[in-house]
Parts: C-alpha cells; sequence; structure tokens
C-alpha cells in the first residue's frame, strides 16, 4: 500500500469508483470505528452492496483484501486519537465553536497529508524544470481556475513567465504555441475533465512538458503528464457531492513558489521592482 491512509485514497478516488464502491466508501466515512469489528458479510450488507463488491474495494484501495483494511483502518483510528486530531465531519449553527474546531481539523488533516505525499525527487525535478521553463501556462477549469490565477501572479513576481485564462478556448489556443522549452502546469479534482485532457494532449503535441496537480495519481490526467503531485481533499466530510478544496493545490502552488524563490537568480530584485510598480495603489 502507499502511503496514503484509506481515507486519503476513498477521497481521492472516489469519482472512480463505480456506484456500488461508493456505497462501501460513504459507509467507511461514516463509521470508520464499527467497520473494524464487521465481517467482510456484515460490511456487505449494512452497505447494501455485495461480498465481492467489498473485495473488489479493498483492492481499489491498495489493500489485499478486507482483513488487510479493517488493520490498516485500526492503526489509522488510533494513530489520529493519539494525535488528538478531531476530523468529524459535522458543521452545525448550534455549535458554532466546535464546528470551527472540525473545519479547521479537516483541513490541517488536508494540508499534512498533501506534503506528506509529495516525493522528493519529483518535486526536485519539477523545481529544475520550472527554472529553466521559457514560459509557464497554468491550465484548470471551473472552481480551480483562481488557483491556476494565483500561481500565474506569484510566478511572473519572481521573473517566471507565466499565463492563466479564464476562457478554455483560449487556453487551448495559446497551448499549440508552446515549444519543448515550456511548460503546462493543469490542476483538476479529480483529473478526468474532457477539456484539460484536451489541453495535455495539445502540449504533448508541441513537445511541452506537463505537470498536473490533482486528487488521483490514476487520473487520465495523471498518466498523460510528465509529472504528477496529489493532492488531499476532506470535502466530502462536509458535503454530499464532491467538490475539490483548493487549499491544497494552492498550498502545491506556494510550495513551488517558495522552492523556486530560493533557487531563482535575482528573484529578489523581480520581487521589488514589482512591489515599486503597484506601490501607487496603496495608501
Amino acid at each position: 500500500m502507499d502511503n496514503r491512509t484509506i481515507r486519503d485514497i476513498i477521497f481521492a478516488e472516489y469519482d472512480n469508483f463505480f456506484d456500488a464502491e461508493k456505497k462501501i466508501a460513504n459507509y467507511i466515512l461514516n463509521n470508520s470505528a464499527k467497520v473494524v469489528e464487521l465481517t467482510i458479510a456484515e460490511l456487505a450488507e449494512a452497505a447494501g452492496t455485495s461480498e465481492a463488491t467489498v473485495s473488489r474495494f479493498c483492492k481499489r484501495c491498495n489493500v489485499k483484501g478486507f482483513h488487510h483494511l479493517k488493520i490498516t483502518l485500526a492503526k489509522e483510528l488510533v494513530e489520529a486519537n493519539e494525535s488528538e486530531v478531531t476530523a468529524s465531519g459535522d458543521v452545525n449553527e448550534n455549535n458554532i465553536k466546535q464546528s470551527l474546531q472540525n473545519i479547521l481539523a479537516n483541513k490541517v488533516e488536508e494540508l499534512n497529508q498533501t506534503v506528506s505525499m509529495i516525493d522528493e525527487e519529483n518535486l526536485r525535478e519539477i523545481i529544475s524544470l520550472l527554472n529553466n521553463a521559457r514560459s509557464i501556462q497554468f491550465a484548470a477549469v471551473g472552481n480551480t481556475i483562481p488557483v491556476a490565477m494565483d500561481g500565474a501572479y506569484k510566478f511572473n513576481q519572481i521573473g517566471i513567465p507565466s499565463v492563466a485564462n479564464t476562457i478554455w478556448e483560449t487556453q487551448i489556443a495559446y497551448t499549440y504555441n508552446l515549444t519543448k522549452e515550456d511548460v503546462v502546469i493543469v490542476i483538476s479534482n479529480s483529473g478526468a475533465s474532457k477539456r484539460l485532457v484536451d489541453v495535455v494532449e495539445a502540449a504533448n503535441k508541441c513537445g511541452a512538458k506537463v505537470i498536473s496537480i490533482t486528487n488521483s495519481a490514476n487520473s487520465p490526467l495523471s498518466k498523460i503528464s510528465d509529472y504528477h503531485i496529489t493532492t488531499a481533499t476532506r470535502e466530502k466530510l462536509f458535503l454530499d457531492e464532491y467538490y475539490f478544496s483548493r487549499i491544497s493545490a494552492m498550498t502545491v502552488i506556494e510550495i513551488l513558489y517558495l522552492f523556486l524563490t530560493v533557487g531563482k537568480k535575482d528573484v529578489y530584485d523581480n520581487l521589488s521592482r514589482h512591489e515599486q510598480s503597484i506601490a501607487d495603489d496603496k495608501l
């Protein structure tokens, strides 16, 4: 199994599960402590699925079988209790104080898991690639567009020519003008956006390198990218539907920005130039 927790894998791969597998995922998320006491038949009945589906679900979670899943889940629950992390998904206006703590705990866990999943050698190669790029295009659709815009703004600050377009048609048109000296960073939740797949395929045809940032290392985007960074999310604890947490993705952008800041020549001159250019807009 990889270094993600069972819950991390469920959150990351949820969109890729079949409907019957989602029933098991939902039951585990809502009844983690109870699951470690169940048999495979009892979990199948409780989730409204079959034992065969439970077995298939375990393989999708990168564990050998249901017994291995229970052992792993039990270990994770003990570690969570020892660290005194409250990871409840309860948000209630009648108990704002506790709700704020629940939100905070889950956001902290998102960041902890995102950072823990970053491979050092992979990050080192990405930083080198960005340092030597002629230009960088940030590509995103929907609610990840603000992350792309933030990335382009930050990178331009430190002297790395970058662009992010809010209109997909403009993104794809721009991509066809890239060269092997350019880099594309695509940001997506499931990594299954058809529009972003088109952008990556266009970038590949032009010889540009591609870095994808998604919740799933098994996503269509990650599989056709040169490099991939996995982000963690806990949004499904709070919402019935599956939404993307921008905090994890923005943290990845911030990490890249900080490494580039300390490693890029003349970066402080570029930052100073930028600050001076906008000084007249400040009181």
